[in-house]
């Protein structure tokens, strides 16, 4: 799917005027929403929707998806046309006023989990029937029957706080086989190696490294090692600066640097984290939205924004590559409540932003918010990537999207030198050469046989020339 980066951004500047009065924004451009203006809210929060997620179908033309939790259950939405989501198939839940559904995807497949008392179930759904309609493919509690959050590695599927339908079956965290992806398998629970730990409440996972996050007693560091099948201690982090339940991380894609969220109490800072040597881990600052609301769930994108969804604050945005000196380069609050109770006595804490999905080939971000649904948001400028138009010399991309490799194409006014550099969508530098281009036409190719299919950002930078464009390769 060709994206023209002009007119998205055109038509998010003159939705931002017209969303202005109700949300108040830096940098961030409001362009679609969705939400159910008949959706019940759960009964103790006052909690209409809760955890976003995206999906790609590669399949369709990088067709792209939103799907989004409520308390009744998930919510299927065709983001196509990012200014105007359609609900196309709704997956009810075991129970309906939910509190808690989180999600992750696995090829064609969604797993979808939810923490809140029985009767509940696991769901897995095919999603390769859109956009016709989904398939579940399982919704039982034979694998188990409730947990709080999952993490996809690889080939393995981990659950944090994990319980089984049987009287007592409780795991801190889990990790299955998804070996056969309709048909999880359990490997090993943590509990059988680390028994101190009673509740993972989150946890991230990169090359079996496990980075748990397990609330009151803080951040726990460990290895599953395949072979052994077990899980061996690294480290663990039980005493920091301002902390508080230890909520959930991300980590930046050369695993140097964790940033976390402490959710309660309220107004806990956002913790940077140097994790090069995990055995031995430092602070390396806190940050804070202005508002002082509860950073919820954190997101990296590329190893120098962090990406924060803020109960009361909506979608914040910080520069960290220098962690001495964060700055805030853009937020979107989607918050209506403020000041309100909407009639629950909690609910001064429990709206606002739940979650973020950052990683769609488009580059839209995805916020769903605790009483205001889905919202489709460009961060662009927040992220520092200006696409400026170039008015002297000429650049032009050429095919997009591609199957293999595209050219540059560049006309240059007088000679200069260009480095040319590509970004894979987690913002780790795939390829980067410096040129001498003379003045006149020139032509060149970059090659993309040995990467995976996806969204990739290409940037040209010259003395007068501040040049970047979305690849896509099919």
């Amino acid at each position: 799917m060709t994206k023209n980066y002009f007119l998205v951004i055109i038509i998010a500047l003159c939705a931002s005027i017209n969303s202005s009065a109700q949300y108040s924004s830096q940098n961030i451009y409001f362009v679609g929403h969705w939400y159910n203006p008949l959706q019940p809210p759960e009964a103790t929060y006052g909690i209409k929707y809760n955890s976003v997620w995206g999906w790609v179908d590669t399949a369709d033309s990088f067709k792209e998806y939103a799907i989004l939790g409520s308390g009744l259950g998930t919510h299927i939405i065709d983001i196509s046309t990012p200014t105007n989501p359609v609900e196309i198939d709704f997956v009810a839940g075991r129970r309906s006023g939910c509190v808690w559904r989180e999600y992750k995807t696995y090829g064609k497949y969604l797993y979808a989990i939810s923490d809140d008392a029985v009767p509940n179930s696991f769901q897995i759904i095919d999603l390769s029937y859109l956009p016709d309609s989904v398939h579940v493919v399982h919704d039982d509690t034979t694998i188990f029957e409730r947990a709080h959050t999952l993490f996809i590695d690889g080939d393995k599927l981990y659950i944090g706080s994990a319980k089984e339908h049987i009287p007592g079956g409780i795991f801190s965290m889990a990790v299955y086989s998804l070996a056969n992806p309709e048909l999880p398998t359990l490997l090993r629970a943590l509990n059988q190696d680390d028994p101190s730990i009673t509740w993972v409440h989150d946890m991230l996972v990169r090359n079996d490294t496990v980075y748990a996050s397990c609330g009151n007693q803080g951040m726990y560091f460990y290895k599953y090692n395949v072979g052994a099948n077990n899980f061996t201690t690294l480290n663990s982090l039980t005493s920091y600066v301002d902390q508080g339940y230890n909520h959930s991380s991300a980590l930046t894609p050369n695993s140097h640097t964790l940033v976390f969220c402490d959710e309660v109490p309220a107004n806990k800072t956002v913790k940077i984290l140097d994790v090069t040597d995990i055995t031995n881990v430092n602070m390396l600052d806190t940050v804070k939205s202005n508002q002082g609301a509860t950073a919820h769930n954190p997101y990296l994108w590329g190893t120098d924004r962090a990406v924060i969804a803020y109960y009361q604050d909506g979608l914040q945005i910080f520069d960290i590559s220098n962690p001495s000196n964060v700055i805030k380069t853009g937020f979107f609050d989607t918050d209506t409540l403020h000041g309100l109770n909407d009639g629950f006595p909690t609910s001064f804490t429990y709206h606002g932003a739940w979650g973020a999905y950052i990683d769609l080939p488009s580059g839209l971000f995805l916020v769903g918010d605790m009483q205001n649904g889905l919202y489709v948001l460009d961060a662009t400028f927040a992220l520092g990537i200006h696409e400026n138009a170039v008015t002297e010399n000429n650049i032009s991309v050429f095919p997009n999207p591609t199957s293999n490799n595209f050219s540059i194409s560049i006309k240059m006014i007088q000679s200069d030198d260009l480095l040319v550099e590509l970004f894979d969508i987690s913002g780790k530098k795939i390829f980067a050469k410096t040129e001498t281009i003379g003045a006149g036409n020139t032509t060149k190719s970059i090659h993309l046989d040995q990467y995976e299919s996806g969204m990739y950002i290409l940037k040209i930078t010259g003395n007068d020339i501040h040049f970047s464009s979305k690849v896509i390769k099919k």
